[in-house]
């Protein structure tokens, strides 16, 4: 049985019917009384395409569209058996995020329910999880089981946030640095609080991964199936293997 259940409801596809619109895209300074549009506008992302003005210092993933740091090394994550892109990773000063978004329920948000499933996998596999007040709401504080270069047993730490927005999930990991240190992780949060999520209009049940593309610079000249880095070379996010929002041995990793 897969780690999730996917509820085979009309209620999903009815969801994803209405379009997104897809504006530019950057976050509002301010806000414009006459306009109910930004009126909406949250304070902080992760922002909904509706909610920006401009896409602004961020690199285009197709569903995600990143903001850049100086000295941020970017990795798309490709499933070598469907060459599909599964996910980005970042990494920074020794520290790393991962980056997924999914469709979502428009009246519901999904994040509670994913803590709790994502805390029981941790759990079975031997690792422990707490569940604590978090920047973006509540999120998860792990201690993953890994086993270290020369063989013996060892615990990678992980930060599992989540955020629910209009008819979209987006979770990241944090790990490395990042995930013991608040300092270490402030950097990396903004990253995660100023990703624009692109939804498209087509029907999707809950859970099902938004579509994610290599960035334009990266298209020609990579091998199918590669790992595609878009930055100094030698990047190797340290994200966790785990990866709970994946169906059945769909584990997004760094191959």
């Amino acid at each position: 049985m897969g780690l999730f259940r996917r509820n085979a409801s009309t209620k999903a596809t009815d969801e994803a019917r209405e379009p997104a619109t897809a504006e530019d895209a950057a976050p509002a300074t301010g806000t414009d009384p006459a306009s109910d549009q930004a009126a909406e506008r949250p304070e902080r992302g992760p922002f909904d395409s509706t909610q920006v003005t401009g896409m602004g210092p961020r690199v285009d993933l197709g569903a995600i569209w990143l903001p850049v740091l100086p000295g941020l090394e970017l990795r798309m994550e490709v499933d070598k058996k469907t060459q599909k892109v599964t996910g980005v990773s970042t990494t920074l000063n020794g520290s790393g995020l991962q980056v997924q978004a999914f469709a979502a329920p428009r009246t519901e948000g999904i994040w509670d329910e994913v803590r709790a499933e994502i805390g029981a996998s941790i759990t079975r596999q031997g690792g422990t999880v707490d569940d604590v007040p978090g920047t973006f709401g509540r999120e998860l504080i792990a201690r993953i089981p890994a086993t270290a270069p020369d063989g013996k047993p060892a615990v990678r730490p992980a930060r599992f946030v989540g955020v629910d927005g209009p008819r979209w999930f987006l979770r990241g990991v944090l790990s490395g640095r990042a995930a013991v240190d608040p300092e270490a992780a402030k950097q990396l949060e903004s990253v995660f609080a100023n990703v624009v999520v692109v939804r498209d209009g087509n029907p999707r049940p809950p859970r099902d991964l938004l579509t994610l593309t290599l960035p334009k610079s990266a298209r020609q000249g990579d091998a199918p199936g590669e790992d595609t880095t878009a930055g100094p070379e030698g990047a190797a996010p340290q994200t966790p293997s785990f990866d709970p929002l994946t169906r059945g041995p769909e584990i997004t990793e760094i191959r």
